[in-house]
């Protein structure tokens, strides 16, 4: 939702899809995302720039071997940085630290590990167990938000002066708070 909100051009975009297909429908269902395509797009653009685990989880090297100069011997304990993977230029152009959905679109690149220049869940064979349910239930969540709401920074804040700190650790997450003002647009279906 930071990243969303940083980039108020995204945030119309993905509103406009969802409440053109939804038509004032009183909620957002699992059945609804297979018609849409922004929202699973901010969510695969979203976790390159912000993978849930900046470091993948240690591994052993099986054979020494040479990495870009660098003598690994066999044994020794490797850590991949996914977070700086999801930024480097020569695979995310000139532009990897900016958020810009659109890359996805005509790209075949996903979460199951095979692509090595984004893997937010980790790759091979210990990829997360629970990659299609998180990705599923924050496209939920993001679409439900932007759906039923539109949404404004506090204090006559600009986009451009939000704070993205993180708090680097096992998982990344922002340092503060995200605060916003919510302004309902299409009711919520009530309660039974």
């Amino acid at each position: 939702m930071s990243e969303v909100m940083r980039n108020p051009n995204v945030m119309t975009k993905a509103q406009a899809e969802l409440r053109q297909i939804l038509n004032v429908k009183p909620t957002v269902t699992e059945d609804d995302l297979v018609q849409m395509k922004y929202p699973e797009l901010i969510v695969k653009e979203t976790l390159r720039l912000h993978p849930p685990g900046p470091l993948l989880l240690a591994r052993e090297s099986r054979a020494s071997c040479k990495i870009l100069g660098y003598d690994v011997p066999k044994g020794s304990t490797v850590l991949v940085n996914a977070w700086a993977i999801g930024r480097d230029p020569k695979y995310w152009e000139d532009d990897a630290e900016t958020l810009r959905p659109e890359r996805f679109e005509c790209n075949t690149i996903d979460f199951k590990g095979s692509n090595f220049e984004y893997i937010p869940f980790g790759a091979g064979k210990r990829v997360c167990p629970g990659v299609t349910f998180a990705q599923r239930n924050v496209e939920l969540a993001l679409a439900a938000l932007l759906y039923h709401f539109d949404w404004k920074l506090p204090n006559l804040l600009k986009p451009s002066e939000l704070d993205m700190t993180e708090e680097m650790g096992l998982t990344i997450r922002r340092k503060n708070d995200l605060k916003l003002h919510a302004i309902s647009c299409v009711p919520l279906q009530s309660a039974k």
